[in-house]
């Protein structure tokens, strides 16, 4: 009978998509067993995928377990500074080569999210959305490639900043102007609509950690 476990390829991408939608949050202890169980995996290719994870620093050591790792404040900044630019740049190459159909998408997705204003979790999910199909109307391959590594990053953030009240709101009015940058093939305008909007994201993430630590 032919081999149907999925491959180490395979169980990494379900633990790194189990960590970015906060099936385990930072701190969290992942134990081979519990996981091949959980996705019907052997345990090898678990074992291959946590130690690829740790390799990235995804995952961290905890005596002998290995836990999901955190962002302290340095890194969240510095996270935040590369994120800023690399993101603002594939605001400026998708107001050159973003198509009429990418444009008109990225509208509907602006438009649709004003129904998930009181949902942080389903407007987190769709924010994330939207800023992939900016990073895809780039046309730059390589540069998908590097902020696929930042937002893998951005995952071991517990919280997200759209919960704090009125940022929602904020946010969309962002997207908004970024879209209307874009379909405006102002690339000038467009880096700088995006370069505010992470600037903001950032604000009300120092500002809710800062709450949270009271």
């Amino acid at each position: 009978m032919p081999d149907t476990k999925p491959p180490q390829s395979d169980a990494y991408q379900m633990i790194l998509g189990a960590i970015d939608t906060g099936v385990y949050r930072p701190g969290d202890r992942l134990v081979e067993s519990e996981l091949a169980e959980r996705f019907g995996v052997s345990r090898t290719p678990i074992r291959e995928a946590l130690q690829r994870l740790e390799t990235q620093s995804l995952l961290a050591r905890d005596g002998r377990s290995l836990i999901v790792a955190s962002l302290d404040h340095n890194e969240m900044a510095e996270l935040y500074v590369v994120r800023s630019e690399l993101e603002g740049l594939a605001a400026r190459l998708a107001a050159r080569h973003a198509t009429e159909e990418e444009v008109r998408v990225m509208r509907r997705m602006v438009e649709e999210d004003q129904a998930r204003l009181n949902d942080p979790a389903a407007l987190a999910r769709s924010n994330r959305q939207f800023h992939r199909q900016v990073h895809l109307a780039s046309h730059n391959r390589f540069l998908v490639q590097q902020l696929d590594l930042v937002y893998r990053s951005m995952a071991l953030m517990a919280t997200t900043s759209l919960a704090i009240e009125g940022r929602g709101e904020v946010a969309q009015a962002e997207h908004r102007g970024i879209v209307d940058a874009i379909a405006a093939g102002d690339g000038d305008a467009a880096y700088a609509a995006f370069k505010a909007h992470i600037s903001q994201a950032f604000e009300s993430r120092l500002r809710q950690n800062a709450e949270s630590a009271v």
